[in-house]
């Protein structure tokens, strides 16, 4: 029996790129999303991958939303925590209410979802826990202290829960990836574009496809002896 993802944000972005990629490899795939129906409309008529509207920041929102999932699906054998927002601003203009926000999105949802599914990944003594952090967790960025924190908060999660976890066959590890051409990314104005490909080695953004092929990687049985690990995928911008 094929075994069954839920990728969180997956509508679009490096989400997308992900669910696409595991249905390809003969994985039941199901996404989340919060806030454009249109873009979820679109993205289950292109591809079939069901798709279940909760917010991933609230507890009982995402209860309801996983018991739905878990219903119509049987199980949730992998999770990809991948949904996330940013709201940037230098530190002394930055509020209390973009700092809670991004808190909730990027890094609460992390635990409630988690939380949520743990306890049926322990039932089958089998589960992957993939994390989507940041290069920018790693290495800081400008203006971005409130996300910046909660991905770097992302990758201390992912290495305590490994140690709890590995018992039940639960492997958690993060995927850090730097700049990925998305449809976010088309939005930055050329001066910008061409400081961020500027500052990489190998001269480009990442692609969905990359970051989708290190997730495939992780779930495999081949990677099994991989736990509370991160991978930085940027390019060579990022070295530590």
């Amino acid at each position: 029996m094929s075994k069954v993802a839920l990728v969180t944000g997956g509508t679009r972005g490096i989400g997308e790129g992900i669910a696409v990629n595991l249905k390809e490899r003969g994985y039941k795939v199901a996404v989340n999303y919060n806030n454009d129906d249109s873009v979820a409309k679109s993205f289950h008529n292109n591809t079939g991958i069901p798709v279940y509207k909760w917010d991933v920041s609230d507890w009982e929102s995402s209860e309801k939303g996983i018991s739905s999932l878990i219903n119509d699906m049987g199980s949730i054998d992998i999770l990809v925590n991948n949904a996330g927002t940013a709201s940037d601003s230098k530190f002394e203009n930055m509020t209390l209410d973009q700092w809670r926000k991004v808190q909730r999105v990027n890094l609460d949802s992390v635990f409630i979802t988690s939380k949520l599914i743990y306890p049926y990944m322990i039932e089958k003594k089998w589960g992957r826990i993939i994390n989507i952090g940041s290069m920018n967790g790693q290495a800081g960025q400008l203006n971005q202290v409130n996300y910046v924190a909660a991905k770097a908060g992302m990758h201390g999660f992912t290495k305590a829960l490994a140690l709890e976890a590995a018992k039940y066959g639960i492997t958690v590890n993060t995927i850090a990836p730097g700049y990925v051409d998305t449809y976010l990314m088309s939005q930055m104005p050329d001066r910008i574009m061409e400081k961020i490909i500027g500052a990489s080695p190998v001269r480009r953004l990442g692609l969905e496809k990359e970051v989708a092929h290190a997730v495939i990687f992780l779930i495999d049985e081949s990677a099994a002896w991989m736990t509370g690990s991160t991978i930085s995928m940027n390019g060579g911008t990022h070295m530590y």
